[in-house]
């Protein structure tokens, strides 16, 4: 990570802890590594994203269905999914300073900080350690080289399920959304009888006991996902060109909706040895972080694989039949992933900004207004003046049941507007004494600084018309 890099970095982590965006999770008690909490800013923000997932991708599109599974499930979906088996990292320890971390995180680092790209993510263990012993590469905490072997480690949360201690069956904490919606299959078919191609959408928790504690909310022990299913025909439907158009889908989401800059954004297609036993294509929209381009959502066409297995397991019909012609068959599947945290995290990034303007600094979050905590923040000009304060409360009162809102009436106007700033707000409302004379404000643009006098009675219509765009 260059200095520039991990500047941007600390300075993003600082203000969302400094100004109530994410907070380390378990504070006051040591902390829990890789763990965080949302606080009151973060937990909008994150919400205003997950709600713009859930409207784009669910509902307005009338063959996509919501379901919400549960966190647990019987073992034996996990044992049939392969998860059980199959869902390891290699684990590696500095014998020196015990230092523990992915072996393909520690390859994928070292050749980063030389300026290459080398992804090793699914190699064998073997050739993993050949890489290593090869490049002599050292602990990245005490510059050592001195590593245990490569060894299998896996991701699933283990738990327990019972009240008496003897008594208790393991069971796991899901490490993705997807299987609660290829189990309800069948449930779904008999009970909304929809017609392919159709899917099935959930947003929810996961956990993953990850290795390596994360870049902050990057890659954390629990975090949000939010994917969908996508179920059709291979006879009628080509995969490719399903596939094709999620893939254009999700980019207009990322670019559009949440504002992120195409330019810090690329698709990259896995290699033979990272992608999926169950994925016959996967390619990732990756965003260029502070310390390279990494994983930001995906997408597998994933064929019949899930279905085909857990009929197998569990001995149910899982097969669709076409009502037109009483053909039976397992559909295929194209499956759009994305991580919300990992949302948060790259349009706060793309969001931070410093400007100097006339001798003065200013940090300001760029977010696009859709998805910013507040829409605007209402200011009385003086905190003291009750005629302004019952204005500026019944202006703020009128807007906050369609907006959110923020009130504010600490210290100058300068300062107010430089915190409202900080934390994202598109628009500042001030209730001065010509509001008084006029029922007019002065409602200031964030990025531009420009401010222009708008009628209260049009505040609304401003607002909407701005947030339209």
């Amino acid at each position: 990570m260059t200095n520039d890099a991990a500047s941007l970095m600390d300075k993003v982590t600082a203000l969302c802890k400094r100004r109530g965006f994410v907070f380390p999770g378990s504070e006051i008690y040591g902390g829990l590594a890789n763990t965080y909490d949302y606080g009151p800013l973060g937990t909008l923000l994150l919400r205003n994203i997950k709600n713009s997932w859930w409207d784009f991708f669910v509902g307005r599109r009338s063959n996509i269905y919501p379901i919400d599974s549960n966190i647990l499930m019987n073992p034996k979906v996990w044992e049939a999914s392969g998860h059980v088996a199959g869902f390891t990292e290699a684990l590696i320890d500095c014998k020196a300073c015990r230092f523990r971390t992915r072996g393909d995180h520690l390859i994928g680092d070292y050749f980063a900080e030389k300026g290459k790209t080398e992804n090793v993510e699914g190699y064998p263990l073997k050739k993993m350690e050949e890489i290593i012993n090869h490049e002599k590469i050292p602990c990245p905490k005490c510059k050592k080289f001195d590593w245990t072997k490569p060894r299998v480690f896996n991701n699933l949360f283990e738990t327990s399920i019972g009240i008496i201690s003897g008594d208790k069956s393991i069971a796991y904490l899901r490490g993705e959304t997807a299987q609660g919606m290829f189990v309800n299959f069948r449930n779904v078919l008999t009970s909304m009888s929809p017609k392919l191609p159709f899917g099935l959408a959930q947003s929810g928790p996961a956990f993953r006991n990850e290795i390596t504690p994360g870049k902050f909310v990057f890659r954390t022990l629990q975090f949000s996902l939010s994917e969908f299913e996508y179920y059709f025909d291979p006879e009628k439907d080509k995969w490719e060109n399903v596939f094709e158009y999620w893939r254009g889908e999700m980019w207009k989401w990322a670019v559009k909706e949440l504002g992120i800059k195409e330019t810090s954004l690329r698709w990259r297609a896995h290699t033979d040895e990272e992608r999926s036993f169950y994925s016959k294509r996967t390619e990732d929209i990756e965003y260029n972080f502070p310390w390279g381009y990494k994983e930001l959502y995906g997408l597998a066409y994933r064929t019949d694989y899930d279905l085909k297995n857990h009929m197998e397991k569990s001995g149910v019909d899982l097969q669709y039949t076409d009502s037109a012609t009483g053909r039976k068959f397992i559909p295929h599947v194209v499956e759009p992933a994305f991580g919300m945290d990992r949302s948060f995290m790259v349009v706060l990034f793309d969001a931070y900004s410093e400007e100097n303007k006339d001798g003065k600094e200013r940090m300001v979050l760029k977010l696009d207004p859709k998805i910013a905590p507040y829409k605007a923040a209402v200011f009385p000009l003086l905190a003291n003046k009750p005629e302004l304060i019952d204005k500026a409360r019944a202006i703020y009162d009128m807007l906050y049941t369609k907006y959110s809102c923020i009130w504010d009436d600490r210290g100058n106007i300068g300062k107010r507007y430089f915190a409202q700033d900080e934390i994202g707000t598109p628009w500042c409302i001030t209730v001065d004494f010509d509001t008084l004379k006029d029922d007019a404000v002065t409602v200031r643009d964030r990025d531009t600084a420009k401010q222009e006098r708008i009628g209260v009675g049009k505040l609304e219509e401003y607002f909407s018309s701005k947030l339209e765009k």
